[in-house]
């Protein structure tokens, strides 16, 4: 097979890349079914993805240099490698404007002489590149991380940036100061450079509003099916077992994405998300799509339950790669739910609170796996749950 990206086996991006995609999808649904361990029986299905390449509608990329020339570099992270990065001008998991903007940003940086943040001498200003779009919109927003230290102007690099031909459009750039050790982009320090802190993406039928530093499925059409699983197995199970109104919890809820797909098969929808810019995103996009029946709210998943005692028909968790937090997890299941539907981007962690949530009188009815992110080793799964009759 032709492998179209020179950096295969030295970037940490791809793995699969020299396989036909059909095989790719076998190992990953055994590695989710040896994972699943007690539960793999129930693994009947893992969804193609959509598209297997360009579909990934955010990068964070960090400078360094192409190693023994020392030249500047922007992109991914080589294996086992403190400061070499591997541009990705042909990566094959991003669009064609990515490629253009990376390319266009890392030319501005070498003609200026600027140099990379060095981590170990704590030296240099340029850290990240962080690069997001509506993938069904086509809008596009750039974030640049920066020590204080950085001397080039970026007025030419903003003018320069949006004078380029692209298939989308450039509707806002940032530049965000970090001069702390830790290699991350922080929400500190943020300059609008050019028009908005957001894009807007459309998933489902319902339209998005997504801020800069607010968490976001990184595949959006893959995002469609994995939520179609979502809302088939809460919807099945939205109506009210007595007469009571028929209430679900989305915890961990982003930009609200979840809770709104919901919002149809229940009459009050309720989620809860620590960050609070993602809060604060999630209500204009309910305000944004008419929808009066989603109630939101930023702090401790923990914390918020506890202050909400109702007891829901469905709980939907779609929590962080670690899994659900040990103080959630216990909170959860004293919900009494009759039923709970488990999202996972880390089967690993899947697995180990299924064998707590089983212990605490939950039964898995089935789990069906999602390949959101193609040429990779990563797959998500989705898990229905069955409380203990109340």
């Amino acid at each position: 097979m032709d492998i179209s990206c020179e950096h295969f086996g030295r970037c940490g991006g791809c793995k699969y890349l020299d396989i036909p995609y059909e095989q790719e999808l076998d190992i990953k649904k055994n590695a989710l079914i040896e994972t699943l361990s007690d539960y793999g029986y129930l693994v009947k299905t893992l969804h193609l993805a959509p598209h297997i390449t360009g579909y990934r509608n955010k990068m964070e990329l960090a400078f360094g240099d192409e190693g023994k020339n020392g030249r500047l570099a922007l992109g991914m992270r080589k294996q086992r490698n403190f400061y070499e990065v591997a541009t990705p001008e042909h990566c094959v998991l991003i669009c064609d404007d990515f490629k253009r903007i990376i390319m266009y940003v890392l030319e501005y940086f070498r003609n200026s002489g600027e140099a990379f943040y060095h981590r170990k001498r704590h030296i240099g200003a340029l850290r990240h590149l962080v690069l997001r779009r509506g993938e069904f919109t086509g809008e596009i927003l750039l974030n640049l991380s920066t020590t204080s230290t950085l001397a080039t102007p970026l007025e030419p690099l903003v003018e320069g940036l949006c004078s380029l031909e692209l298939d989308g459009k450039i509707v806002g750039i940032l530049h965000s100061m970090n001069d702390g050790v830790a290699d991350a982009v922080k929400n500190e320090n943020v300059k609008l450079l050019h028009g908005r802190d957001y894009y807007n993406e459309e998933i489902c039928g319902l339209k998005f509003k997504v801020s800069a530093f607010s968490f976001f499925q990184t595949n959006s059409a893959g995002a469609e099916k994995l939520y179609d699983i979502v809302k088939n197995y809460a919807g099945e199970h939205s109506s009210p077992l007595q007469t009571q109104s028929a209430l679900a919890y989305d915890l961990y809820c982003g930009t609200g994405t979840i809770t709104q797909i919901l919002s149809p098969h229940f009459e009050k929808v309720l989620g809860i998300e620590l960050v609070e810019d993602a809060i604060k995103a999630a209500k204009d996009n309910a305000r944004l799509n008419n929808i009066t029946n989603c109630h939101f709210y930023a702090g401790d998943v923990q914390a918020v339950i506890k202050e909400h005692a109702a007891i829901p028909d469905v709980v939907v968790v779609d929590p962080p790669r670690d899994g659900l937090h040990p103080k959630a997890l216990p909170l959860i299941i004293e919900l009494g739910a009759p039923w709970l539907v488990y999202v996972a981007c880390k089967p690993k962690s899947l697995a180990r609170d299924l064998d707590l949530l089983v212990a605490a009188s939950y039964t898995v009815e089935k789990i069906e796996g999602m390949d959101m992110f193609p040429r990779t080793p990563h797959v998500e799964a989705v898990a229905l749950l069955k409380g203990k009759p109340q």
